[in-house]
């Protein structure tokens, strides 16, 4: 190896053990704020001095944070499901049919990336107060399911470097459309669909925006609105149950990602390439 090169490989290790530590440094912090029972969060020490499990009981005490998790796990796992499966019939649509209105119809969710989400918070509250439907699991999930354009997107690039040959020989076949998609496009796109399915779950259990506005009773909070009304107080802030709760929530996530990792990698590196 040249000197040169040397010089390359260890400034190249250097920058990304610092990114790590840039990376993993604030999680750290959390850590030790969930055991420090001073109610800080903010500590000028790497290792607690007094580490104890007092944020720990008080956030277990009620039981209100496993209403939070059962609340996100119910929702995520129903959107998360029902929006892979809306997903994948909406790409298949715009990757292998050919009709009328198509090239406007990709534009379209195009253009619906270019505005955040927060302008249509008014929206969706009028019309489910309208409806009387405010304050409920399933008025929450219906709105999620809506927020699926960019994996639309993603899971039609996707269905772009399938060999279309396969269809052909489907329908040579004699297969229907809904068969093309159930037996051929679909067992194949399973890494994809494994990515949309993590994607979505992750967002909705950082959602804040819409549970916010349409979950108004304890009872009905997702791990998104109870977690802030932790911090939100006037007079007192539980910085250390929040730090407390922002571990645990990772757990399912980490179970998830742990599982479905072997098609995670795959599916996020595949449809890359075309053909």
């Amino acid at each position: 190896m040249r000197p040169g090169e040397r010089v390359a490989l260890w400034v190249s290790r250097i920058v990304i053990w610092c990114v790590i530590v840039m990376v993993l440094l604030p999680m750290w912090f959390v850590v030790i704020a969930s055991f420090n029972p001073s109610n800080s969060y903010i500590s000028f020490s790497l290792f607690p001095s007094n580490a104890s499990l007092a944020n720990y009981k008080a956030l277990f005490q009620g039981g209100q944070f496993w209403t939070w998790v059962r609340n996100s796990l119910v929702v995520g796992v129903v959107v998360a499901v029902a929006q892979s499966f809306i997903t994948a019939m909406s790409a298949f649509a715009f990757s292998k049919l050919r009709f009328y209105g198509r090239k406007y119809g990709l534009m379209t969710l195009l253009l619906l990336q270019m505005f955040p989400n927060i302008l249509a918070i008014a929206a969706f509250y009028t019309a489910l107060a309208k409806l009387n439907m405010i304050d409920m699991l399933g008025s929450y999930i219906l709105v999620m399911l809506g927020t699926s354009a960019f994996n639309i997107w993603l899971l039609k690039g996707y269905m772009d470097s399938i060999p279309r040959e396969l269809d052909e020989a489907a329908v040579i076949d004699g297969a229907t459309t809904w068969q093309r998609f159930m037996h051929v496009t679909l067992p194949l796109s399973t890494p994809m669909m494994v990515v949309i399915f993590f994607l979505t779950l992750v967002g909705i259990f950082s959602e804040y925006m819409f549970a916010g506005t349409i979950l108004q009773s304890p009872w009905n909070y997702t791990l998104g609105v109870g977690m802030y009304n932790l911090i939100s107080g006037q007079f007192a802030k539980n910085w250390g149950e929040f730090a407390a709760a922002a571990l645990l929530s990772a757990v399912p996530l980490a179970i998830v990602f742990a599982v479905a990792q072997r098609y995670l990698t795959k599916g996020l590196v595949a449809g890359s390439v075309k053909g």
